[in-house]
């Protein structure tokens, strides 16, 4: 009976021998070979991390020192302490500003998808802010909005009074608008290339065709370009507003959360590192993680059902809304 498995298991090692010299052998080997470094990179410091922040979420701890196991204390305290989850409410600026931003980009892309003198240079322009370090452009607009400075300077050589002007980022009326202007300027160059991509292609005998039935320039964006590219105002948009919900750069850097400008990342930040309350953080990143994932969802439900998530085929419904127009 031995000597029989012995056989059998010598047979079946002869034969994945056999075929891992074999070409599919092969070509698995050098995919799980590629494949093994990246994961267990991901593993240690991605998912490994995760599991270790939700298993800190349950601790009243410090970085150093003793654990004290709460369970869901600090889950009640994030809805309960008035810094933590109202925090969120300023998401609502960058979320404003998101479509601000959007709709900018999607004006130039489709001004520069076509032959434009200097198109290039002005492309290069608008996507240049992106490249920047955020904590550059942090203390761009930390200068641009002091007090005498480049804005009010600007303004000045209007004929606005220095006096009459407000702080741009103690004024709490109008600060967190400023910082949300400055995400605009940022990302605004970065959804401008996503959608110079999709425009540039759209079939251009779409606009051949569009043309000899006497269609002018905003007929032929919204009845060929905009529901061509769909898909991507769908995911920019997806993007832009779970991105607003995790705002840090502009506020820390410049007015570091004063002035009623600390986005849930700025407390979150300030009472893990100052507060050295690491439990009550933990949880507030895995609440938030949450919140993302949940808005995520419900876009993708509102443009699945409402915009049938630009996967829809339009050409009929384009050559149907054109026609009628023609008539």
């Amino acid at each position: 009976m031995s000597e029989l498995s012995v056989h059998k298991s010598s047979g079946k090692s002869k034969g994945f021998i056999k075929w891992l010299k074999s070409s599919k052998g092969q070509r698995a080997t050098v995919v799980v070979t590629f494949m093994f470094i990246p994961l267990v990179l991901l593993f240690v410091f991605t998912y490994l991390p995760f599991g270790k922040m939700v298993e800190f979420s349950f601790f009243n701890m410090k970085y150093i020192g003793k654990r004290e196991f709460v369970g869901l204390r600090n889950y009640i305290d994030v809805f309960q302490r008035d810094d933590c989850f109202k925090a969120l409410k300023l998401s609502f600026y960058y979320m404003g500003a998101s479509f601000v931003q959007l709709a900018l980009a999607l004006y130039f892309a489709t001004l520069l998808s076509f032959k434009v003198k200097g198109g290039g240079l002005f492309k290069g322009m608008l996507f240049f802010p992106y490249l920047i370090c955020g904590i550059a452009v942090g203390f761009i607009f930390k200068f641009f909005y002091t007090r005498g400075f480049v804005l009010d300077s600007l303004l000045g050589f209007l004929g606005f009074d220095l006096e009459k002007l407000p702080y741009w980022l103690k004024d709490m009326r109008i600060n967190n608008i400023s910082l949300a202007a400055a995400s605009v300027w940022r990302y605004m160059g970065q959804n401008m290339v996503l959608f110079i991509g999709a425009i540039m292609s759209v079939d251009s005998e779409m606009y051949e065709a569009a043309a000899l039935d006497g269609a002018n320039y905003w007929q032929k964006f919204r009845y060929i370009i905009l529901p061509s590219i769909k898909t991507i105002v769908v995911l920019n948009l997806i993007l832009s507003i779970t991105g607003s919900l995790s705002a840090f750069e502009p506020p820390y850097v410049i007015t570091g959360g004063n002035f009623g400008t600390g986005t849930y990342f700025v407390i979150m930040d300030r009472i893990a590192h100052q507060n050295m309350k690491v439990g009550l953080a933990s949880a507030m990143a895995v609440i938030l993680l949450i919140i993302i994932l949940f808005a995520t969802l419900l876009q993708k439900m509102f443009f699945r059902y409402v915009f049938n998530d630009g996967n829809e085929d339009s050409s009929k419904k384009i050559a149907k809304k054109m026609a009628k127009e023609a008539k």
